[in-house]
């Protein structure tokens, strides 16, 4: 360890394996370590299953759930865009070439205590069961002017100008319901809350697009997982890492993070050892003194076996509740994976039900999600800090990410990750490089 590195990465989480990666393709000599002995962090997929229920403190399972590692069952399951930033992200990187995608069935919204499918284009809107025929039509001419936009082209804006105009104005422009509103800002846009509502139009027609162009891609739904679960990520990109140049080091304790006389990082000591560097990036846990709690998140894992009702018996869903649907700030966002994706045995469902905590019992704020599974074979409860850091590192050279929300897509992980590469590089990570289709190497 007695080299010196451009940066030193510490924790294997997605966020890290991907800053990793893109500094390495950067040039950067990185050096990669993590106190566990496996990958992921909080983002790993647990193997075999004993191992999954002896971390929970529950009992052994029994040989109704079949071979114990058939299972890889995420601690923080989350899907991606078919046309969003982490796919860019493995396309740029060339991290496609270690991992098979399967694009997940469905896509629904929750509604008066039923779900329906999530509709993003003007036949699935004059079909949708969420809407009355008169606000079918309106919304109708709301998704065939989202579509229509083009940012540089002002002609294409007809006479509201999305730049400056709020989303409020757009929505009430087209005479759209507040129920319409609530699916599309949080099933459509994926927005966590309605904050959107008040800034400019033009960042929430961008999110529609993205999900209906992601759409367009495979067809169902506009979502892909991984085979084999979310650890299979981390390790590609570190895979990227090292045929770079990086250099891996698992099951290392780190005991400290070296600082000069100013503040600024000059290495990281374990044991006697220091390897010298000029910058960190590191998960909240490296840093205790150097991050704050913004709240929690409260997520419940379910073994099933059997599918979610009201999904076309889909072998993989995701289902938004929007917040206003059951009088809540935040929305409830429930996921669904199966044996189809080799992260169970045969026969078995794997269910996430999350969301952020507003109150001192967060099992009960989920109970809209765990309602909608039907029987549940076996539950694991986890409450999580959100902890943020209190500095954007560039005084310390200390980058700090994020802890991971409650959202069931990965698009806010990228955009921390980003920002990050951002403050540490000073540059903007170049998506105008990525030339290829998802898949189109390997032909």
């Amino acid at each position: 360890m007695d080299e010196e590195y451009d940066a030193i990465v510490l924790g294997t989480g997605l966020k890290e394996c991907i800053l990793s990666g893109m500094l390495s393709v950067s040039g950067k000599k990185v050096l990669h370590i993590d106190r566990n002995k496996y990958y992921g962090g909080d983002s790993a997929s647990i193997t075999p299953l004993d191992e999954l229920f002896t971390r929970f403190g529950a009992p052994t399972p029994d040989e109704t759930y079949g071979r114990g590692r058939d299972w890889n069952v995420d601690l923080i399951p989350k899907f991606l865009m078919a046309n969003g930033l982490l796919v860019k992200l493995l396309i740029h990187t060339g991290v496609t070439r270690y991992l098979e995608f399967k694009s997940v069935e469905g896509s629904y919204v929750y509604k008066g205590g039923k779900i329906s499918k999530v509709p993003v284009d003007q036949k699935e809107a004059l079909a949708s069961d969420l809407m009355g025929v008169f606000e079918k039509r309106r919304f109708r001419n709301f998704l065939i002017y989202v579509q229509d936009v083009q940012e540089d082209d002002p002609k294409t804006w007809k006479d509201f100008d999305p730049t400056t105009a709020n989303m409020q104005a757009l929505y009430d422009k087209f005479g759209l319901d507040k129920n319409t509103q609530d699916f599309t800002g949080h099933a459509l846009a994926l927005y966590r809350d309605d904050d959107y509502l008040l800034q400019p139009a033009q960042q929430t027609i961008r999110r529609i697009k993205l999900y209906s162009d992601s759409l367009a891609r495979y067809g169902k739904s506009p979502y892909l997982y991984p085979m084999y679960g979310l650890g299979e990520l981390p390790q590609g990109f570190a895979r990227l890492s090292a045929i770079y140049g990086g250099t891996y080091m698992l099951d290392k304790p780190i005991d400290e993070i070296v600082v000069d006389e100013a503040g600024k990082v000059v290495g990281v000591r374990s044991g006697s050892e220091v390897a010298r560097c000029k910058q960190v990036y590191c998960d909240p846990s490296y840093v205790p003194n150097k991050v704050k709690k913004q709240g929690q998140v409260v997520r419940c894992i379910c073994l099933l076996d059997h599918p979610i009702a009201q999904t076309k018996d889909a072998l993989s869903t995701q289902i938004i509740i929007p917040q206003k649907q059951v009088g809540r700030r935040s929305d409830i966002y429930v996921s669904l994976i199966s044996y189809t994706h080799q992260v169970s045995a045969n026969g078995w469902f794997i269910a996430m039900v999350s969301t952020t905590v507003e109150t001192n019992d967060p099992e009960a704020e989920i109970q809209p999600g765990i309602e909608l599974l039907g029987s549940i074979r076996q539950k694991f409860m986890s409450v999580a800090d959100y902890l943020v850091p209190t500095d954007n590192g560039l005084d310390s050279q200390i980058f700090i990410s994020e802890s991971y929300d409650a959202t069931t897509h990965f698009e806010t992980t990228c955009l921390d990750v980003l920002d990050i590469f951002k403050r540490g590089t000073g540059e903007e990570f170049d998506f105008s490089k990525i030339k290829l289709e998802l898949g189109e190497e390997e032909q």
